[in-house]
C-alpha cells in the first residue's frame, strides 16, 4: 500500500486531529517553563537570590535543554515517534511536581534542570510527527497552529501560576500543571499515531545518517544560526519583562505576568498563524517564500522593540512588548516549515533538534547577558539591545537566498521508485 493510501485509511481528518492533540501537549509544555519567571520575584525574596542568580536558573534551563534537544532529534528520527513523545511528557509532569519541594537555589538548579531535559524531547519529534502527516503546501499553516500553543502555555500559564502563587504560594502552580500533564498523558496514549515517512530525491545521494545531512545541507546550518539569534534575542526579552514591570511599576506578581509576559504571549498566538498563512502563500510565489517570511519577522521584531526605552507606564511596555512579539511570531509561524523544506523527512527531527540545541544555547545567553548589560544602562537598556540579534540574522538570511532556493528545489523533487 502507498504512503498516500495508507494516510488515506487512517483517516482524512486525523491530521488536524494530531495538531489538536499536539496542541494541548506544547500548551503544558509551555506553560510548565513559564511556571518559574512568574514567580521569580517571590523565589528573590524567600531565598535571597540576586539577578544574576535568577538569570541563571533560566539559563541552566535553556542549556540543558539544548544539549537534550539534539540527543531528542536523533532519537525522534530513529524510534516511534509517538513514544518519544508520551515518555517525554511524563517525565517532565513529574519533574514539574517536584519543583515545589526545592528549599534554595541549588534545588531549583537542579529541578529547573530536569524540566528541561524532559521538555526537550518534545519539539523535535513532534514538529518532524506532523510533518509527516501533512502535505507541504499546507505545512507551515499546520505547524504555526501547532505554535500557537507554545504563546498560549506561555501567556495563561505565566498569569495563572502568577494568580495561584499570590494566592496559595510560589509551590502550588508546580503541583497542579505537573498533575494536569500526567492526567493528559493517559488520555493520549489512545489517540496518538506514527505515520508513514515518505522519502525524497534528496537522500539519493546524501549520507544515511541523519546529522550528516545536516552538515551536508549548508541553509539547514543557516537556520540553526538563526534560530540562535532569534531565540536568544526573544528570551533575552521573555524572562526579564515580567521582573522588570513588577519593580518598575510596582505591580504584583499577577499583574506583572499580565502586562510583561501575557502581552508577548497574546501576540505570538494571533501573529504565528498569519505567518503561517503568509509563508505558505510566498511559498507558492517562490521557493524560498518562507525564507522571506523569518526575514519580514525578524527585522519587524527588531524595530518594533526599540521603543521600550521610552516606555514609561505598565501599559506602554505591554504595547511594545505586543507589537515586537507579531514581529517574532511572523518567524515562529514557519521557521519549523523552513527547515523542513531543505531537509529530507529522516533527518527532520534530528535538523530540529540541533537547530533547537544552538537555539536554546542562545536563549541560555541572554538572561545572563541582559541584566549585566542593564547595570550599565538599565533593564530596558539591556532588553532593547537584544535587537542587533534580529538584525544580523535578517542580513545572514538575506545572503544566503542562493544557497537556500537550490535546497529547496532539490528537496522538493520526490524519490524515483
Amino acid at each position: 500500500m502507498s504512503t498516500i493510501d495508507r494516510r488515506a485509511a487512517a483517516g482524512a481528518g486525523y491530521p488536524w486531529l494530531l495538531i489538536a492533540l499536539l496542541w494541548a501537549v506544547a500548551f503544558l509544555n509551555a506553560a510548565d517553563r513559564s511556571i518559574l519567571i512568574a514567580v521569580m520575584p517571590t523565589l528573590r525574596t524567600q531565598f535571597g537570590l540576586t539577578d544574576t542568580q535568577l538569570g541563571l536558573l533560566n539559563s541552566v534551563f535553556f542549556w540543558i535543554y539544548a544539549v537534550t534537544a539534539f540527543l531528542a532529534g536523533r532519537l525522534g528520527d530513529s524510534a516511534r515517534r509517538t513514544r518519544v513523545i508520551l515518555y517525554g511528557l511524563v517525565f517532565w509532569s513529574v519533574c514539574t511536581g517536584l519543583t515545589s519541594l526545592a528549599s534554595g537555589l541549588a534545588m531549583l538548579l537542579a529541578f529547573r534542570g530536569t524540566v528541561a531535559f524532559g521538555e526537550a524531547f518534545y519539539y523535535p519529534t513532534a514538529t518532524a510527527l506532523i510533518s509527516d502527516w501533512h502535505k507541504p503546501a499546507m505545512r507551515s499553516r499546520a505547524l504555526s497552529l501547532h505554535q500557537t500553543a507554545v504563546f498560549a502555555g506561555a501567556g495563561v500559564g505565566s498569569v495563572v501560576a502568577g494568580r495561584m502563587a499570590d494566592r496559595l504560594g510560589w509551590h502550588a502552580p508546580f503541583l497542579i500543571f505537573g498533575g494536569l500533564g500526567l492526567v493528559y498523558a493517559v488520555f493520549l496514549i489512545r489517540f496518538l499515531r506514527d505515520a508513514p515517512i515518505a522519502h525524497t530525491a534528496a537522500e539519493r545521494d546524501a549520507p544515511r545518517d541523519p546529522l550528516g545531512i545536516v552538515f551536508r545541507i549548508k541553509p539547514a546550518l543557516m537556520l540553526c544560526v538563526i534560530f540562535f539569534l532569534g531565540t536568544g534575542a526573544s528570551t533575552g526579552v521573555t524572562v526579564w519583562a515580567p521582573t522588570y514591570v513588577h519593580d518598575k511599576m510596582g505591580l504584583d506578581l499577577a499583574g506583572s505576568a499580565l502586562w510583561g509576559s501575557a502581552t508577548i504571549n497574546l501576540a505570538g498566538f494571533l501573529s504565528v498563524p498569519l505567518g503561517g498563512l503568509l509563508a505558505d502563500t510566498l511559498a507558492r510565489r517562490t521557493p524560498i517564500g518562507r525564507f522571506y517570511t523569518l526575514m519580514i519577522g525578524l527585522g519587524s521584531a527588531g524595530l518594533l522593540l526599540l521603543p521600550l526605552l521610552w516606555a514609561g507606564t505598565a501599559a506602554q511596555v505591554g504595547a511594545v512588548l505586543l507589537a515586537t512579539s507579531i514581529g517574532k511570531g511572523l518567524f515562529d509561524g514557519c521557521i519549523y516549515a523552513s527547515m523542513h523544506d531543505v531537509m529530507p523527512p529522516h533527518a527532520r527531527a534530528t535538523a530540529v533538534g540541533m537547530m533547537t540545541m544552538l537555539g536554546f544555547v542562545g536563549a541560555g545567553l541572554t538572561p545572563i547577558i541582559v541584566p549585566r548589560i542593564a547595570q550599565s544602562y538599565g533593564m530596558a537598556g539591556g532588553m532593547t539591545s537584544v535587537a542587533g540579534l534580529y538584525f544580523l540574522a535578517v542580513a545572514i538570511l538575506f545572503l544566503m537566498r542562493g544557497p537556500t532556493r537550490r535546497a529547496v528545489l532539490a528537496n522538493s523533487r520526490p524519490a524515483e521508485a
